[in-house]
């Protein structure tokens, strides 16, 4: 990784589920009742935890074969029925938006959650006025790791895939999506979690108050780049 940046980036695009909202318990429940509707033994949280990284459409496909509709129905209706009220906000997330949000920096969301539940859980959380757009599975052509929906989540900023657009994510498939669409690739979470091996983060912080620290100290200085460099203003 590299030394701390020296100024705020021109955008910030957030993966959402763990990242910016704590839901991995909610995620659990409706996988569990779907896998047992579906005649297969529950997960762990753990296993959760370390299997769920691509979105529905990618990944229940493999899992259940050519029942996966069928499997997709399960979930949607259990996760519907209780995502709300198990929403919960990860400590300091809502600081860091409004920090970043309050220096002009453009935000936007890249998740494999469904796009519909996406953009409930950022209404119920009054976060919606924070981004100029919140991009979920199926929303775009092809989900994360694709680039597809970073270049939508972008769209109404004029701005394109750069280093002074940070990636935000607690997983290996951030970070992915980071590198393929050639944003800068930031890790929020516990170093437990930050196996990235194959696609490493240029910074990392363990929460989103260490990285809410970082903007402040960084204060009203928005990095962008010329063709003689990157400039500070």
């Amino acid at each position: 990784m590299s030394a701390t940046p020296s100024t705020l980036p021109r955008a910030v695009l957030f993966d959402w589920d763990n990242t910016l909202v704590d839901t991995w318990g909610c995620i659990h429940a409706a996988l569990s009742a779907t896998l047992m509707a579906m005649g297969h033994a529950p997960w762990t949280e753990e296993e959760t935890r370390a299997r769920v990284r691509q979105s529905l459409r990618d990944s229940f496909p493999r899992m259940f074969g050519n029942r996966w509709q069928e499997a997709r129905d399960v979930f949607y209706d259990t996760f519907a029925a209780i995502h709300i009220e198990r929403l919960r906000p990860m400590a300091g997330a809502e600081t860091l938006l409004t920090a970043l949000a309050g220096r002009g920096v453009y935000l936007g969301v890249v998740s494999n959650k469904t796009g519909t539940f996406l953009r409930e859980e950022a209404d119920a959380l009054g976060w919606t006025r924070f981004f100029g757009r919140l991009v979920g599975a199926a929303d775009a052509v092809r989900d994360k790791p694709d680039p597809a929906p970073v270049l939508m989540a972008l769209e109404p900023s004029g701005l394109t895939p750069c280093r002074d657009v940070w990636f935000v994510g607690d997983a290996d498939i951030d970070m992915e999506c980071a590198h393929g669409a050639g944003c800068l690739p930031v890790f929020v979470g516990p170093e437990a979690e930050a196996a990235c091996d194959r696609f490493p983060p240029v910074h990392r912080f363990d929460t989103c108050d260490a990285l809410c620290t970082l903007v402040r100290r960084l204060g009203d200085t928005i990095s962008f780049t010329t063709s003689a460099g990157t400039v500070g203003i």
